[in-house]
């Protein structure tokens, strides 16, 4: 099979790409959609760079080794195997269409043509290892991030009103970005001596009455899908705060769903990401065991012990809307949720409607003391 793969409309032989509000390829020349599900499998057009999809039993192979069974009772994490990438590894391709040459980096896996527009998947960077188990498709298109983003801008009344014009909203770019979303175990233990205390009176003394107890608890719980970003390029907080996706929404693995869209594999596996997930997880544990405690006045801990451990880890790529540019020599980023519209940023200030809104403020201020100082005065 080809490495670059190009998906070609059956009616007129325009590229097609996912369309986020049928769940389908669309055609943008003749409006034709085809069924991601009927589309041909490898092989079947032995001559042709059209109408690929990954075989159901292939991708179920190529995923095994993200996929680890549920067992309750092993207290070990789960073991991985996955690949790792140097810093150098960029390689050339050829766009099928025009001939043009291709050169991304070492993680990106879907792109676009920059000499004829058309969407490529380059299939040899998700296969094996690197085959991600889940995607979660787009829901927002083009047209309806970039109104979403003008609308977000326009409610910053101290942005400077230059900012994100219609050229740079016409930038924004459709991203998926690689994830590995985590089952986990969580078990807590918890000794602790709390106290309750009354007090009551009689007609010469106040009592204070305190009685001690001792509490004990343990607790199991499961966490399912904990999400954490496996992009180097993606700052994490940032990440974080697009939470949280919708993952009912979530679809085996197929190649046609990033046709027309930018996607990179992971830079870390999820034995790199554990520690993050584990602290996060362990948060939740501590936090609900705590919350089992209660109606004292007082808790003072003889131990506590917390316990988290990887039951499964799927790669999974999910969606994002993304806007990058310099204004007035400083970078912004800013990012929606493809699914839910979610958006997070944090647009630049205009010093001059700063001061035109401190002014306001002020003047506001000055006039209502005169108004007050007016009243009283004239209060006998």
């Amino acid at each position: 099979m080809s490495a670059v793969i190009h998906y070609k409309c059956p009616g007129c032989g325009s590229d097609m790409a996912f369309d986020s509000q049928t769940g389908m390829l669309r055609c943008a020349s003749c409006d034709r959609t085809e069924k991601i599900e009927d589309m041909a499998k490898p092989g079947e057009n032995e001559d042709e760079t059209i109408h690929y999809n990954m075989d159901e039993e292939d991708l179920q192979a190529k995923n095994s080794a993200f996929e680890h069974d549920y067992a309750d009772s092993n207290d070990t994490d789960e073991p991985s195997n996955h690949s790792t990438f140097g810093e150098n590894d960029a390689r050339e391709y050829h766009c099928n269409n025009c001939g043009a040459t291709l050169l991304t980096d070492a993680n990106t896996t879907a792109t676009t043509c920059s000499f004829c527009g058309a969407g490529v998947v380059l299939s040899d960077r998700l296969t094996g290892n690197l085959a991600p188990a889940k995607v979660l498709p787009f829901t927002i298109n083009k047209e309806q991030a970039q109104e979403a983003f003008k609308k977000w801008c326009r409610k910053g009344r101290l942005t400077p009103s230059d900012f994100m014009t219609a050229d740079r909203i016409k930038n924004i770019t459709g991203l998926y970005v690689p994830y590995w979303l985590y089952d986990m175990n969580g078990r807590g233990e918890a000794e602790a001596t709390c106290t309750r205390v009354r007090t009551y009176s009689d007609a010469h003394y106040i009592y204070t009455e305190t009685k001690f107890y001792n509490v004990y608890r343990k607790v199991d719980l499961n966490y399912s899908r904990i999400p954490c970003d496996a992009s180097r390029k993606m700052e994490d907080s940032m990440m974080d705060k697009l939470e949280p996706y919708s993952y009912q929404e979530l679809k085996d693995f197929n190649l046609p769903y990033l046709a027309g869209y930018i996607a990179e594999k992971y830079d870390f596996t999820d034995e790199d990401m554990l520690p993050r997930i584990r602290d996060r997880v362990g948060t939740y544990v501590d936090n609900y065991l705590s919350s089992t405690i209660s109606g004292y006045n007082s808790v003072m801990y003889q131990r506590k012990d917390i316990n988290v451990i990887k039951k499964h880890a799927n790669y999974t790529l999910l969606p994002m809307w993304m806007v990058c540019y310099d204004y007035r020599k400083a970078e912004h980023i800013f990012a929606m949720n493809g699914q839910t519209g979610k958006i997070v940023g944090k647009p630049p200030l205009s010093k001059a409607k700063i001061f035109a809104w401190f002014a306001g403020v002020s003047a506001g201020s000055f006039l209502l003391m005169r108004l007050l100082t007016l009243l009283l005065g004239g209060v006998q």
